[in-house]
């Protein structure tokens, strides 16, 4: 949490973390800072100068594609409302800030006035500081009343990490208003012994939506003190609920708006915001309330330079004899420990925990050559520690005694990191929100910072680094969720119902929707109708039938064979990827190999090894229409948007060597068939398209398997998704359309709107394909364009030059695009010097460094695929939980409603029935 108003003595605790996306790192007390390195002078090179050490050299310098230079920029100072208690104003005073930005008053003032509002600045703009001002001083005014609580605040964060660096800061901001001000955690780590005085007595509780779905609402009645003096909802880095998880935590606000108005009281949400897209509109969509915009960022900011590369070709060819490139692993090692050497400290961000533990032990091993002492400096920092491990890793890198830290997203959103100098990105991280909110974690107050995006060897990132202005000049994502998915809504009116009956009034607040969902579900035997409304009928707890980090079915554990030790657990969907036998699977720095998974009894069989090799799942995807929504014609050919049902089946796997990627050998699997049904876009051409393309029966199949592989990967420019949030199956002659085919679905039961986004932005996003692919320097196609490591038929068969013909043809009778489809498509200009590459253009699954996981493929099981926004730092049942954190239900308060009533909310596993894309 920065606030970035401390005195110019005191910039090290509190630095500017950067030009965009969030910051949550409140003023630490007058005497808090952050320390340099030991034998620094506090003095530092430029940015500039610290990218030149590290091109130095011919081959160094080609690297870079593109530099951005983004200057300082001045601040704009206002006065707090005069609402806002003086006490409240002097606490800040002293935490050496004595006037607020303009923006930071403007939402004050409507969080005073009882207007929901959303923040959304740039990081280190102080957004926590805006809300937590008229937060505070209503808190005051409460502990004037009989009780000492008659106002309450709830804050609720997409991670646990989050939350106790929210606690911390605000203890030490409020620390000369007393006890008056009692700010406490409640989630899976808080003893139980804690909890009942939390519900009793806390006014100021920092939770997340898990815990608030699985542990609050369901136990309302305990904590009616706190609900009914309840005066604001904080919903910090909000721009995270997006897909099947925003969708979730939707319902489950309205589910807490429901319970408070039992209770007498109405919040006022105060929400926090990376810049986005029409934020007011996606604070509105989570919440069902009118939201007020603040967005015009009235903080200053120092420089930023930030630098675009590309690792250079290798020797080694892939599949077919395609070119292959430095991974981005070893190119982001190798910068990060020259940075260490160099005495600048860093953070290198990777896609998962494996990538972070890889490039840790790399550049460990690289800096021992050197100096074993700054090898000791240098630490992976992800998911599946324990929390005593988390903070030790977090003082570590506050104090200065780590240079070095390659770290999953659990360090992309707010926790305070102030003091960094620079930041690595291992390979483009979704979304552009991701992307600036990791390049903001550098920088310190007034002083500028470097960032640097290393490509991995894949069309979007590829397209990304010499199409600069895909990434400077284009507006960051609008957020997609979509609250009446019915597969979302059904189990949370049953929850709701389990809470409080549900009454003809009631609907209207879960969306249009839920009076056709009624019906269904008393035919299911869920509810049953009464004269006071609608009542849950099962003994089980309803809020069990919602996870809303999307996982499903049993959690599968990872037992390791000769000891009987476990090690975790892995979410039954991703099993089928993760833990297949024969998967390498690494657990705190060690690795070991699958031995067998038994999925009747739900365990994976693993023992120590060092193979020389990584693993990633194949799979391959049939796919039927049941209904067609909507369809437009393209010329003669027609798009289509509506529900599929996709089947799913993990066939082999690859075995890639480490560091170079390099592809040793593929086994076969017989894994059973999973099914999905969700929604989907789709395309058809019919025989005189073909014909005018140049398309013969003998590359149809190429042609259209190339076009799937690189509309998949690009689509993440035009929708929040990841690649990993979606799929596609391409056919000649498919039985539903009786037509060439090219399906593109989303990878959540019930839909997530990425498929709906595609269909609305169609002609920007197949533009952008096609450019994608025609653009590509190699002659038959590669990893840059349409291979994917992850293609169940091993990229065969694919046409480039027919693919370009094909999407050519298709785009020439498309209707004319929307004005948002102009910006869009507008967004990719020519290639950049020396790769004729185009823009946009990524294949699914192509997108992933060989080394790192792919879509539950050898992906650590803990880390959240994009999309799923679970807390990266937390183990969820499914993502290799740590057999020292709480299972679900472990650490319950026997007095909270059923086993798992205060699931720790990051014991959520990944979205179940993601299907693969090929």
């Amino acid at each position: 949490m920065a606030f970035n108003h401390l005195p110019a003595a005191m910039h090290d605790a509190l630095g500017a973390l950067s030009v965009t996306p969030v910051t949550h790192s409140v003023p630490m007390a007058k005497n808090h800072r952050t320390a340099r390195p030991a034998g620094d002078t506090g003095s530092r090179p430029s940015p500039h100068r610290i990218l030149e050490r590290l091109t130095s050299g011919e081959s160094r310098a080609a690297r870079i594609t593109h530099m951005e230079h983004m200057p300082a920029r001045t601040g704009r100072h206002a006065v707090w409302p005069d609402r806002i208690r003086s006490e409240v104003i002097a606490a800040i005073q002293e935490a050496g800030i004595d006037h607020p930005w303009a923006h930071q008053a403007e939402a004050a003032e409507h969080a005073l006035d009882g207007e929901s509002v959303v923040i959304a600045t740039g990081t280190a703009s102080g957004k926590s500081l805006a809300y937590l001002a008229p937060v505070l001083s209503t808190l005051l005014d409460g502990a004037e009343a009989a009780n000492g609580r008659g106002a309450t605040a709830l804050y609720l964060s997409p991670t646990k990490a989050l939350a106790a660096d929210q606690r911390r800061a605000v203890r030490e901001l409020a620390a000369p208003l007393g006890n008056r001000i009692r700010p406490a955690v409640y989630d899976g780590d808080t003893p139980v012994e804690e909890r009942e005085w939390v519900r009793q007595y806390a006014n100021y509780v920092l939770t997340n939506p898990d815990m608030l779905h699985r542990g609050i609402l369901p136990a309302h009645p305990r904590w009616s003190s706190f609900l009914r003096s309840l005066r604001y909802v904080v919903i910090d880095e909000c721009h995270t609920y997006r897909g099947v998880f925003g969708s979730h935590v939707a319902q489950v606000l309205r589910r807490l708006r429901r319970v408070c108005a039992r209770y007498g009281s109405d919040p006022v949400f105060l929400l926090a915001s990376a810049t986005s897209a029409d934020p007011a509109h996606a604070a509105g969509r989570l919440t069902g309330l009118p939201v007020t915009e603040v967005s015009d960022d009235a903080s200053p900011r120092g420089e930023l330079v930030f630098a675009l590369w590309e690792p250079p070709l290798t020797e080694l060819h892939g599949e077919r004899g395609a070119p292959v490139r430095r991974t981005a692993t070893t190119e982001t090692a190798d910068l990060l420990t020259d940075l260490t050497r160099q005495g600048v400290r860093t953070v290198a961000f990777v896609r998962s925990r494996r990538g972070a533990e890889l490039i840790s032990v790399i550049t460990q091993e690289r800096l021992s050559e050197h100096d074993r002492k700054l090898a000791r400096r240098v630490a992976a920092y992800r998911g599946g520690y324990l929390p005593e491990e988390r903070r030790a890793l977090e003082r570590a890198l506050h104090s200065g005694e780590l240079l070095g830290l390659a770290a999953t997203t659990a360090l992309e959103l707010g926790v305070d990191v102030s003091g960094l100098d620079a930041v690595l990105i291992a390979g483009y991280p979704g979304t552009r929100a991701s992307l600036w909110q990791q390049a903001g974690r550098a920088g310190r107050s007034g002083e500028g910072a470097l960032a640097v995006l290393i490509a991995r060897d894949d069309p979007l990132d590829t397209f990304l680094v010499h199409h600069p202005e895909a990434i400077f000049d284009q507006p960051v994502e609008s957020t997609v969720l979509d609250p009446d998915n019915p597969y979302v809504l059904a189990p949370h009116l049953c929850a709701a119902a389990s809470e409080l009956p549900l009454t003809e009034a009631d609907l209207a607040l879960f969306g249009p929707a839920a009076p056709g969902l009624m019906p269904q579900l008393e035919a299911a035997g869920l509810l049953r109708r009464r004269a006071g409304g609608w009542y849950w009928t099962r003994r089980e707890r309803a809020a069990d039938l919602a996870d809303i980090r999307g996982g499903g079915g049993s959690p599968v554990r990872i037992v390791e064979e000769g000891t009987g030790r476990l090690l975790g657990t892995v979410d039954e969907a991703a099993s089928h990827t993760a833990v297949h036998q024969g998967a390498v699977h690494l657990h705190q720095g060690r690795t070991y190999l699958v031995r067998k998974l038994d999925l009747e009894d739900s365990v994976a069989l693993v023992e120590e090894a060092v193979p020389p090799y990584s693993t990633t799942a194949r799979d391959t995807t049939s796919i039927r229409v049941l209904e067609t929504d909507t369809e437009i014609p393209w010329g003669a050919g027609r798009l289509c948007y509506g529900s599929v049902e996709v089947t799913n089946q993990v066939v082999s796997f690859l075995r890639r060597r480490l560091i170079t990627g390099e592809v040793l050998g593929e086994t076969k699997l017989d894994l059973p068939p999973r099914t999905l049904r969700t929604r989907a876009v789709w395309w058809t051409v019919t025989e005189d398209q073909l014909d005018a393309a140049r398309i013969t029966p003998e590359i149809l199949g190429g042609a259209l398997h190339a076009a799937e592989h690189a509309s998949i990967g690009m689509l993440p420019l035009f929708a929040t998704c990841d690649r990993w949030d979606i799929g596609g199956v391409s056919v000649p002659l498919h039985p539903d359309t009786l037509l060439p085919t090219v399906f593109v679905y989303d990878g959540h039961p019930g839909g997530a709107g990425f498929a709906e986004r595609a269909f609305h932005t169609a002609r920007a996003w197949l533009t952008a394909t096609r450019k994608a692919i025609a653009s590509c320097e190699c002659e038959a196609g590669c990893p840059s364009c349409i291979q994917s490591p992850k293609c169940g038929n091993g990229n065969d068969p694919l046409h480039k030059r027919g693919a370009v013909r094909l999407l050519t043809e298709l785009l020439r009778e498309a209707p004319r695009q929307s004005p948002q489809e102009t910006t869009l498509e507008a967004a990719p200009q020519e290639p950049g010097p020396g790769v004729d590459r185009d823009p946009q253009e990524p294949g699914p699954g192509v997108d992933r460094d060989p080394q790192e996981p792919g879509p539950g493929v050898d992906r650590d099981p803990q880390e959240p695929g994009p999309g799923v926004d679970r807390d990266p730092q937390e183990p969820v049942p499914g993502a290799d939980r740590d057999p020292q954190e709480p299972v679900p239900g472990v650490d319950r308060d026997p007095q909270e409603p059923g086993p798992e009533a205060n699931q720790d909310p990051q014991d959520q596993g990944p979205r179940p029935d993601r299907a693969p894309r090929e």
